[in-house]
């Protein structure tokens, strides 16, 4: 309930997570049953949030909602997704170049961490740091692009995000 937020998910989820614990509980040596149920259930639950329920970007500032957030909630119109998909677009051209093709071989071309370092030549503790400052960073960039609430064709908007 703390992670899905509605009973019958919640229900459905548990059933889910006791299959997948007698699947996987022979494979695995268990010191402390409880916390690694615990770790389990967290994990099953955060992955299935993941694949059913869209980003939401939340605000950084103590402010309570960010001005641009109104724009990427309805995901069922088709502008918003567009004026999204340019934004994440552009961001990731304003990305360094390690970082942008680390994330695209990722995230895009499914490759695992071991993938990209071989496609890259980076060390994997090098994949792991480009992937998660890259992440971090596209989402800043994004972030910024709408808030300005400018055409995301702008130009001049690269330059003020590069400083």
């Amino acid at each position: 309930m703390k992670y899905l937020g509605n009973e019958e998910d919640a229900k459905d989820q548990t059933q889910q997570i006791c299959l997948k614990v007698l699947k996987v509980l022979p494979r695995h040596r268990v010191t402390y049953f409880k916390s690694w149920l615990y770790q389990v259930a967290k994990n099953h639950c955060l992955m299935e949030l993941r694949q059913s329920r869209p980003l939401r970007i939340l605000p950084l500032s103590g402010q309570k909602e960010p001005v641009y957030e109104q724009e990427w909630n309805d995901l069922n119109d088709s502008a918003g997704r567009e004026r999204q998909f340019t934004y994440l677009k552009q961001a990731l051209e304003l990305l360094n170049e390690a970082q942008r093709k680390c994330l695209e071989l990722f995230y895009l071309q499914k490759k695992t961490y071991q993938g990209v370092s071989e496609a890259t030549g980076y060390s994997l503790l090098q994949v792991k740091s480009y992937i998660q400052n890259g992440k971090r960073n596209l989402r800043l960039i994004m972030e910024r692009l709408a808030s300005e609430g400018e055409a995301p064709e702008d130009n001049a908007t690269d330059s003020r995000l590069k400083k």
